[in-house]
């Protein structure tokens, strides 16, 4: 007996052992093939399902509207309407994060967030201890609320940069999310 007529006479076969389309049955726990037959969870939101573009060897997201190429030998997708070049390998249950090659990006992001934090709050500590107040001026407190504000509003915006370059799937969600309930009020007022 071969091994085709084995594994279709005991329902294992490879086109059941590793069904595309269609969700999950709940409690089944089973690796399926990538493929541009089958939905699903988008790594980037994390909240939408990915699907195959008709006519085209590529990955849409129904709820973040990213775009991904498929390598389906190698199951990755790859993000191509983004600036950063993030990839991703199935391991037939979730999505990994696969290593960069190319990390000059990174490093720059990370080294804009170094310089929009330290180089505002530094500057505004170094007029501060250069030129301090009186000691018992009534606005002797403005130099460490000043330099604080600074620290906080410039932590807040390199937090923001980080985020975004990573796409943290709850920032990405919920950017959605407003852009839609934005989009909704907008069509409601022209009404």
């Amino acid at each position: 007996m071969s091994e085709s007529q084995m594994n279709s006479s005991d329902g294992n076969s490879p086109e059941q052992r590793y069904r595309p389309s269609g969700r999950q049955q709940a409690g089944a726990v089973s690796e399926r093939l990538l493929s541009f037959d089958g939905t699903y969870r988008c790594p980037i939101c994390r909240y939408g399902e990915i699907s195959g573009l008709t006519l085209m060897d590529a990955f849409a997201c129904n709820f973040c509207r990213h775009i991904f190429t498929a390598n389906l030998p190698e199951q990755k997708v790859q993000v191509v309407d983004s600036v950063q070049p993030m990839s991703w390998r199935w391991t037939g249950q979730r999505w990994r994060v696969t290593t960069q090659a190319d990390l000059d990006l990174t490093v720059i992001v990370w080294l804009i967030v170094v310089i929009l934090v330290l180089v505002p709050a530094g500057g505004m500590w170094l007029a501060a201890y250069t030129f301090p107040p009186l000691p018992d001026s009534p606005g002797a407190w403005v130099p460490s609320v000043w330099i604080s504000a600074t620290l906080a509003v410039h932590s807040l915006i390199a937090l923001w940069l980080l985020v975004e370059h990573y796409q943290v799937p709850f920032y990405v969600a919920a950017r959605v999310r407003l852009q839609t309930w934005w989009s909704d009020r907008q069509a409601q007022s022209n009404r």
